[in-house]
């Protein structure tokens, strides 16, 4: 009896050491495994090859990793046929499948799907995901909305928004069609049980009665996350397999509206699942952070208050709120930015080696960074809003200028803030924040500055701008992802004279291969139960004990924003802010 095993989909989580186990297939299809009495299985045949392959997740799923080509020839025109209904049982006929209750299929409900998340960024991820083979063998996706819509309608909105990898176009419009053919959708409302049991009907003649594993994906306001949750809960939960539900950010406005999410949440769901998801812990240079630091012996033994002066976490967009600032309005730079992303960016940078890789060890080490820092004070902390400003004979607008913004709104479109972790590694080590709108530039990154060299026999060298000699670690989240480290050398000649000069890893001359969106990432891990990206709810209570104080305070006190020109580098605050602590903003270097 031969048996075999198979390659798998690229991006599939691999990075659980023991978590993952290979198990052998015969050609009789029979599965021997050592698995928990319920694990669920997605079994998977690729019709290009003979080859399978299970692999047991923590939660006791078994997930199929499937045989992946290299293609690339340009994207084709979609076919007219595009739209045409066919249901998973027809495609499951066609290829010659008869239902069997032991094999598993994974239900994707996209709540929101009528919104511009879900156009723009959920529904061609779930599509890069089917193009690299990382989806199951059964699965169907289910657009959820309020909208009226037909399956056609839904199909060409979406059809609108898929793209392939730009290195891989191979049959790319026969893989969109074949995407598409698993796209319904159903009208409803977000809090009516009765609409939901209406989907759970669909979700099971789609299913036709194998092992139903169901991610439901709220692209919808916070305010009826819970109303959507609890309905879904109850009306189209799976019966045999697991139900997981992706909550998108923001996790309330402070401490206690985000405690009271979080109880009504787990009055419906345990805590592992739910999925809260910050985009940015997807991106490949923060997953990279770890890495770079536990992967190479130069990095860890520097990593501390000895030899670090100051980090910087630096978010600009070069745009501003453009007729969407009601959303905004309510939030503000640091609940939008700072609160989640900037800091989930810090702990991962800050925190001790984890005992493994897995999700609970890394997400304990981040707890401890967090609990450790200081509450943030009001003097750490600048605020400021974009103002009209003319350049280049064009005049952009201000932000109260944008018609969904009060005309005295006081929201903050720029912050800029010191934090501290009071604990041995980093001790008096400035962590400076920086978030903005209508700012000179977009980008992300992360600045390590590093102490001066003692004694340094080449001070004079450098004249009195001794930051000019510091060495740097830039990490440039995006946009053209990059790692470069700033060194002192000898220009070459005769004389001695010195030059800063970059070691640089640019991504896109080092890597072929397109980087994924973070939301493949993730929506990836979501499906296989891996939680190492998702916010913990005692994380979320952690990082809001740290915003709440000062976020009361600016609104108590009513603190007006400085002001600073559209397309500019921000309020001139935030300059006076990092003085105090005897630093200069990174990208401030010409250097760049």
């Amino acid at each position: 009896m031969a048996s075999f095993s198979a390659t798998h989909c690229p991006y599939s989580a691999s990075i659980n050491g023991g978590q993952k186990q290979r198990f052998a297939f015969s050609s009789s299809s029979s599965l021997r495994l050592s698995a928990p009495a319920k694990a669920k299985v997605f079994l998977h045949h690729s019709p290009r090859d003979s080859h399978q392959t299970a692999v047991l997740m923590q939660d006791g799923v078994v997930v199929s990793e499937v045989t992946h080509k290299e293609i690339e020839t340009p994207k084709e025109k979609l076919k007219d046929d595009l739209l045409s209904f066919t249901s998973t049982k027809e495609l499951d006929a066609k290829s010659g499948f008869d239902g069997n209750e032991n094999e598993s299929t994974v239900s994707i409900t996209v709540v929101g799907a009528s919104g511009d998340l879900a156009k723009k960024k959920i529904f061609p991820a779930l599509f890069a995901l089917y193009y690299e083979d990382c989806l199951p063998k059964h699965f169907t996706i289910y657009g959820y909305a309020r909208s009226k819509m037909t399956d056609a309608e839904l199909r060409n909105m979406v059809s609108k928004t898929l793209t392939c990898r730009i290195d891989k176009r191979e049959n790319c419009s026969e893989k969109m069609d074949q995407f598409l053919k698993r796209c319904f959708y159903h009208s409803g409302q977000y809090d009516s049980e009765e609409n939901f049991s209406q989907l759970d009907k669909k979700l099971k003649k789609q299913e036709g009665g194998r092992v139903s594993n169901r991610l439901f994906y709220l692209s919808i306001p916070p305010n009826i996350f819970t109303e959507a949750v609890k309905c879904s809960s109850l009306s189209a939960s799976s019966g045999n397999g697991w139900t997981r539900v992706i909550v998108e950010k923001p996790f309330g406005r402070d401490s206690e509206s985000s405690a009271v999410l979080t109880k009504a949440l787990k009055q419906y769901l345990a805590e592992d699942q739910i999925f809260r998801i910050d985009h940015y812990l997807g991106k490949e240079l923060v997953e990279n952070l770890s890495v770079l630091r536990f992967a190479n012996l130069i990095f860890e033994p520097l990593w501390s208050r000895r030899y670090i002066r100051n980090v910087q976490l630096i978010f600009s967009e070069d745009f501003g709120t453009e007729g969407r600032g009601g959303y905004f309005d309510n939030y503000g730079i640091i609940r939008d930015i700072m609160q989640n992303h900037l800091l989930q960016i810090l702990a991962l940078f800050a925190m001790e080696t984890p005992v493994s890789l897995d999700a609970e060890d890394i997400r304990n080490e981040k707890v401890k960074v967090l609990r450790s820092m200081r509450p943030l004070r009001l003097e750490d902390v600048v605020v400021g809003q974009y103002k009209s400003h003319s350049r280049g004979g064009v005049t952009y607008p201000s932000y109260t200028d944008d018609k969904t913004v009060p005309k005295d709104s006081l929201t903050p479109t720029f912050a800029a803030a010191a934090l501290f972790i009071d604990n041995a590694r980093w001790d008096g080590v400035p962590f400076l924040m920086k978030a903005g709108k209508a700012l000179h530039n977009r980008g992300a990154e992360i600045r390590v500055q590093f102490r001066h060299v003692p004694g340094n026999l080449y001070n004079r060298n450098f004249g009195t701008d001794l930051d000019r000699a510091t060495n740097e670690l830039v990490i440039r989240v995006q946009p053209d992802e990059a790692i470069f480290l700033k060194i002192n050398n000898k220009v070459p000649g005769l004389g001695m004279r010195l030059d800063r000069s970059n070691l640089n890893l640019h991504y896109a001359a080092r890597y072929s291969k397109e980087i994924p969106d973070a939301y493949e990432r993730l929506l990836l891990d979501a499906i296989e139960g891996e939680r190492r990206l998702f916010i913990r709810s005692d994380e979320l209570d952690a990082a809001w004990a740290l915003f709440t104080p000062v976020l009361a305070e600016l609104e108590e006190k009513k603190i007006i924003p400085e002001s600073y020109p559209y397309g500019s580098r921000g309020p001139v605050g935030a300059h006076y802010l990092a003085a105090r602590y005897n630093v200069r903003w990174g990208d401030l270097d010409i250097e760049q």
